[in-house]
């Protein structure tokens, strides 16, 4: 695959992302165009590896053709290289923009150089397939008769929509937001993914004969018996809600919010008037505080720092990852490494240091004489134990107090929100997920399914992907007995989608 000798030819150079100064006044996607001389080269760094790790359990977890699209592209055939993406991704616009690559940290030529650009690659592809023409969606005239029905549009739920269509049946889509695309739409930030790619692909969906209701919230403003018995199969596809909260004094005071809510109400807002109507929790010249240190509580510093916050600090729990691979994170395992993603770095640009303080633990929010917050406190932490057991200890000395006058809680999910597993009587697990077997996707009420984030805990728009088409493919098994569905790990080339 690739140039026999291209990787070591050629260094790793990915696809830069704009200035940080430029992005931080707009909204607008934080890539750059990528050069298609420079894209080649990175796909003839792709080794001709007798085992493509990138395609392991360790990586790319839809099973993606890698090796073969890096030399498709590496060669100039990028239609061949597209139909290629497309075999195992429905979406490859949305992981080519949001996936954290699993695929690189498996790369073989890892082990000894930087991986090859698989994720620029993707992405590169499937734009250049837009910009073509060459990405359809063709209606199928020929039906099943079956009638399936998918409570929530994220990933996973239009994922198993677009396979379910595929194979010729009726496919609804109910979704509670205003707009189509779950997480996709209101999760993720108009820089990392701009809603009109989401937009994009859901219009061509509408095209190939699949229904979307929105502002339905089945459970609470749309009867779920009335849902199942329309229907001769469930997907509950709802992703994981419901927000792992702050229990400290003072959490109820005004300024402290969800991570989630404050990226909603913006992205709603740029939408519906450009941050014009004032609907939204507004950061400007304010004292942020991001509690949490994943993607989420990135996407809110990112969003803060465009509306103008006056200043901005990110506390984690944890211990500062270490800048290479700890002896117990080998590869081709996922890299627990210390990253600087695109808001750290807009950060740095405006304030001039890293927003991020490690092993904080937050104790108490106190207010203002207005009764809004004023500070949040804290104390420093040290881990101790092994790997397995660990107890968190408090350092004396450490105490701290932050100028606060809004307060985001990124700190995960715990699971989705239950009224819809009561209404319906599916059981839960002991994580609070709808209970459901990987690969059966089959819950405790005969006829409904359970995919994604709302079975698997919080997880990755690839995860998403991936139990969307397995779910899909036991779906039309459990309708016509048989299925010629592809799905991660059960099947490859030989059937449909």
């Amino acid at each position: 695959m690739g140039k026999h000798t291209g990787f070591m030819e050629y260094p790793r150079k990915a696809v830069p992302y704009r200035d940080p100064a430029e992005r931080l006044g707009d909204f607008n996607e934080i890539f750059t165009a990528p050069v298609e001389k420079k894209l080649k080269r990175q796909g003839a760094r792709c080794m001709d590896c007798g085992v493509p790790f990138c395609q392991s359990d360790t990586g790319c977890p839809i099973d993606n053709l890698i090796p073969e699209w890096n030399d498709l592209v590496y060669r100039g055939y990028w239609r061949e290289a597209l139909d290629s993406l497309h075999k195992t991704n429905n979406f490859p616009e949305f992981t080519g923009r949001t996936c954290p690559a699993p695929c690189e940290g498996a790369c073989v030529l890892g082990i000894t150089d930087p991986a090859v650009t698989i994720k620029n690659i993707e992405n590169a592809i499937i734009d250049r397939g837009f910009a073509e023409g060459w990405v359809r969606h063709e209606r199928l005239q020929q039906k099943s008769g079956k009638k399936v029905a998918i409570v929530g549009s994220g990933p996973t739920g239009l994922a198993a929509a677009d396979q379910l269509n595929k194979a010729g049946h009726e496919v609804t889509i109910y979704e509670r937001e205003d707009r189509i695309g779950g997480l996709l739409m209101y999760g993720i930030p108009n820089m990392k993914l701009d809603k009109a790619v989401v937009d994009r692909r859901v219009d061509l969906m509408r095209e190939a004969g699949i229904n979307f209701h929105t502002n339905i919230d089945v459970g609470k403003n749309f009867d779920p018996d009335e849902l199942r018995n329309g229907c001769d199969a469930l997907l509950l596809a709802t992703g994981a809600t419901n927000p792992r909260d702050l229990q400290v004094p003072g959490r109820d005071l005004p300024g402290v919010h969800f991570a989630m809510d404050f990226l909603t109400e913006n992205t709603r807002s740029l939408l519906e008037s450009n941050l014009q109507d004032d609907s939204f929790i507004n950061a400007k010249d304010r004292d942020v505080i991001v509690i949490g240190g994943g993607d989420t509580g990135a996407d809110c510093i990112g969003t803060a720092l465009r509306h103008g916050c006056k200043s901005l600090v990110n506390l984690e729990l944890l211990d500062q990852p270490p800048t290479e691979r700890a002896t117990d994170n080998p590869w081709p395992d996922w890299p627990m490494i210390f990253r600087t993603e695109y808001a750290h770095e807009e950060a740095i640009t405006r304030f001039g240091n890293d927003p991020r303080s490690y092993s904080i633990l937050s104790k108490a929010l106190s207010a203002d004489n207005d009764g809004r917050i004023a500070a949040l406190h804290t104390v420093g932490i040290e881990w101790k134990g092994n790997s397995g057991v660990q107890e968190m200890v408090e350092i004396e000395g450490t105490e701290q107090i932050w100028k606060a006058d809004l307060v985001f809680l990124a700190m995960g999910f715990l699971g989705p929100e239950d009224y819809l597993a009561e209404a319906l009587g599916v059981a839960l697990d002991p994580r609070s997920n709808y209970q459901a077997v990987y690969g059966n996707f089959q819950t405790s009420v005969s006829g409904v399914f359970a995919a994604g984030d709302c079975r698997r805990g919080q997880s990755l728009v690839v995860w998403a992907i991936n139990e969307g088409r397995g779910a899909a493919r036991v779906i039309d098994q459990y309708l016509v007995e048989t299925s010629r569905l592809t799905a991660p790990g059960v099947t490859m080339d030989t059937a449909i989608g």
